[in-house]
């Protein structure tokens, strides 16, 4: 059924339709109105049989639901930013016993200094954790593919984030299609843990394991992720016949067919991006758009395959790795060394805290790369006036104190300097 309704609002809705038993809430900006509408739906009875619980801590909403999990429970929770970050052990302990949870991450920057702004620096940040990542480009998908993520989740045992980005997803009011629970019902289906805790069947969940058993462990999380790659195909395809739209899949394709010139890029900022091929292509250049859904696992044969009669790929990376460029660049990077004659490579890093990114900004960016490529990460819209201000500054004395502190007072120099050329 159609409602025009926030993304939040619809997400909840969907996640609800997916009868979790245990859901764990702890508020951070912005997924905060996910968990709201699911407690909602469980206050008014539209969620029936489930456990809403309030926890103290992002840290203990994910303990909460890796015990709900190692019970037998189907279980949920979401977080962001610094909340991801609380929960890293945790992160990492239900992935290593293999608990289908599923978990919103509401994309935002990390601190210092603070930002409650859309990037993806928290969801690279925990990227090797062992969780499967999906990414989505709309609030429909980022509905839709919560219902993917549990079938998925529970066919491997594995836990599965769904990605989407604060404020431009989670809080913006447009018209989503949500399913009934009869078609739900008919795509999930009832939860049947391929582990639990049974007094009569007594078994160990986190045991010690030495030397002699951890990397075969290891391994097998390795195995699983790579057999989620024919899952996610396989699920995108059953949901598209079930429900007569797109929801997952390891990545899209549009406009590729004869374009030299290709963009990879993750999430929101993809419907820019398709605006911009659409007037670039009308002027004459070859070029088109990769969308990566999945992350992790990460579909290395996939890209392959789309990316290899290109002769420049652009990566969007809305995250920094500080001591190396774009985290999605750097994996992109690996799966292409295995062409014989593979594309030149452009990484651009986009977005960082939030800042807007204009279609002006991103045809300057496509046509660079054909005509004039770089070397290394290009930070775009960087203000490289502010930022040699901020160096010379550090480069006359010691104590400048934060680099944040520095280049805000930089900016406002900046504006007034701009002020008084149009008032003079």
């Amino acid at each position: 059924m159609l409602h025009q309704i926030e993304g939040s609002k619809a997400m909840a809705r969907s996640i609800a339709l997916c009868r979790p038993q245990v859901v764990c809430a702890y508020p951070i900006t912005p997924q905060t109105h996910i968990v709201e509408g699911v407690g909602e739906l469980v206050r008014t009875g539209e969620l029936n049989d489930c456990e809403f619980i309030n926890v103290e801590s992002e840290f203990a909403a994910l303990s909460v639901a890796i015990g709900a999990s190692a019970a037998g429970a189907r279980a949920y929770t979401a977080t962001a930013s610094q909340g991801l970050l609380f929960m890293a052990e945790a992160v990492y302990n239900a992935a290593g016993l293999g608990l289908p949870i599923v978990m919103t991450l509401g994309n935002r920057a990390i601190g210092a200094p603070i930002n409650i702004w859309n990037d993806h620096s928290d969801a690279m940040a925990l990227r090797e954790s062992g969780w499967i990542q999906l990414f989505a480009e709309s609030n429909q998908e980022a509905a839709d593919l919560h219902i993917v993520a549990f079938r998925l989740a529970e066919e491997l045992s594995v836990p599965t984030m769904v990605c989407v980005d604060g404020f431009i997803l989670t809080h913006a009011v447009e018209r989503i299609d949500v399913p009934d629970q009869a078609a739900v019902d008919a795509f999930l289906p009832p939860y049947e843990p391929m582990q639990s805790l049974d007094p009569a069947d007594p078994i160990s969940i986190g045991a010690m394991v030495g030397p002699d058993a951890f990397t075969e462990v290891r391994y097998l999380q390795y195995f699983k992720q790579h057999t989620a790659l024919t899952l996610i195909e396989k699920f995108a395809t059953e949901f598209e016949q079930r429900f007569g739209r797109q929801a997952g899949g390891l990545l899209r394709t549009y406009e590729v067919e004869g374009a030299e010139t290709l963009i990879v890029a993750m999430g929101s900022i993809n419907g820019t991006i398709k605006d911009v091929i659409d007037e670039m292509r009308a002027d004459g250049v070859a070029i088109g758009l990769v969308t990566l859904i999945a992350f992790r696992p990460f579909p290395a044969d996939a890209l392959r395959q789309a990316l290899a009669r290109a002769r420049d790929v652009v990566v969007i990376d809305r995250a920094v790795d500080v001591g190396m460029g774009g985290p999605l660049a750097s994996n992109i990077a690996i799966a292409l060394r295995e062409l014989p004659d593979p594309p030149a490579m452009h990484s651009a890093i986009v977005g960082l805290g939030g800042r807007p990114t204009s279609k002006a900004s991103l045809h300057r960016l496509f046509r660079q790369a054909a005509i004039q490529p770089w070397e290394g990460p290009h930070f775009l819209d960087l203000n490289e006036k502010v930022v040699a201000r901020e160096l010379h500054r550090r480069g006359k004395t010691r104590r400048v104190g934060p680099a944040a502190e520095g280049i805000l007072k930089e900016l406002e120099k900046e504006r007034v300097e701009k002020l008084a050329e149009r008032t003079s």
